[in-house]
């Protein structure tokens, strides 16, 4: 139990003063529009870049104004995950190693089935269909098929993996959640902190696969840390939700299934993006998956840092920041609820 036992130091304990963070924030919005008025991508379409700043700037004016009416309800989830920052990591870990207790091969099983997966699709596209392969990787030049997969393949498995148990931390973890003293907020990042773990595996049987066939590390390949950071913010965003909804309603479960079904092929991870027209990719983009999917291409194999591509980067964080923000509200307005529903 000692493990449970949150630990606060005086310095944790300080508050920043309400006028104090509302200012840092608002400075960081300002900083961020100045930014993307700045920008100019002489490559780019004026109509549409005048109206991508246009819609960047109304969305950080709503999201300073909301942050502002807010405040006090936003930045509860925050600070309760930074003051038991050290916690978080200790049951990390214990739910890690508790996943494989009492199985022979142990971890083993955790890796073995995506590895399964990426074997599986390669025999199809390369052994069996070779003809298949180059449609389906977009004719990408130089790049083998086996390598294009894995590199979508690995972002998609952590993003699978880390929702689905992060969903179901409170219903799995339903014991702490009838303690009055213990923060549930911690549960869903602990879970996501778990997948983690397996997720560093998998990138390092990615760089592998890609040294095989000569894409050796290099300074671009250190942005796959940026990205793992993007995949674990954005499942952050949307377990909240996820985690306090299926408390109430456990056929979501079954809807997150079939939507990590449909997802897979409706993001970029068996296909290339660069295969249809712009107004195709426009479309495909509003889904922030193909971002972080197209990012690890980027790390392993491709030349381009992850500013360059300015807007995709801004409206990623964007919607990331508002799920976030919609799923504190969402988890604090139900918790309350949450011991007498189990």
């Amino acid at each position: 139990m000692g493990l449970l036992r949150p630990v606060y130091r005086e310095s944790e304990m300080k508050k920043l003063s309400k006028k104090a963070g509302i200012a840092i924030f608002t400075t960081g919005m300002a900083i961020l529009a100045v930014i993307i008025l700045i920008y100019h991508n002489p490559l780019a379409d004026q109509q549409d870049e005048l109206l991508k700043k246009g819609i960047a700037c109304a969305l950080i004016a709503a999201a300073v104004i909301a942050f502002v009416l807010l405040y006090d309800k936003i930045t509860v989830l925050p600070r309760e995950l930074y003051q038991n920052r050290r916690l978080i990591w200790k049951l990390a870990k214990s739910d890690f190693k508790k996943r494989y207790a009492g199985s022979y091969m142990g971890m083993f099983w955790a890796m073995v089935q995506p590895v399964i997966t990426v074997a599986l699709y390669w025999v199809v596209f390369v052994v069996i269909f070779p003809n298949r392969a180059g449609y389906a990787s977009g004719g990408v030049e130089d790049v083998p098929y086996i390598l294009f997969l894995t590199a979508g393949l690995v972002p998609w498995f952590y993003f699978s993996e880390a929702l689905t148990s992060a969903m179901m931390a409170l219903l799995e973890y339903n014991y702490l959640v009838k303690k009055v003293v213990f923060k549930i907020s911690i549960l869903p990042i602990i879970k996501i902190i778990a997948a983690s773990f397996i997720h560093c595996f998998f990138v390092v049987v990615l760089l592998v696969i890609a040294a095989i066939y000569g894409y050796y590390p290099n300074l671009y390949t250190l942005q796959i840390f940026y990205y793992s950071f993007c995949m674990f913010a954005f499942v952050l965003a949307i377990s909240y939700t996820t985690c306090s909804v299926v408390v109430f309603f456990r056929d979501l479960q079954s809807i997150v299934n079939i939507f990590l079904q449909v997802g897979m092929w409706a993001t970029p991870v068996l296909w290339n993006i660069n295969s249809f027209g712009l107004r195709v990719q426009m479309f495909v983009k509003i889904n922030p998956l193909v971002y972080i999917v197209e990012g690890y291409r980027s790390a392993v194999y491709g030349r381009q840092w992850f500013w360059e591509d300015f807007y995709s980067t801004v409206y990623f964080w964007i919607i990331t920041v508002v799920l976030f923000v919609v799923g504190a509200l969402i988890f604090k307005k139900l918790k309350i609820h949450f011991a007498d529903i189990m």
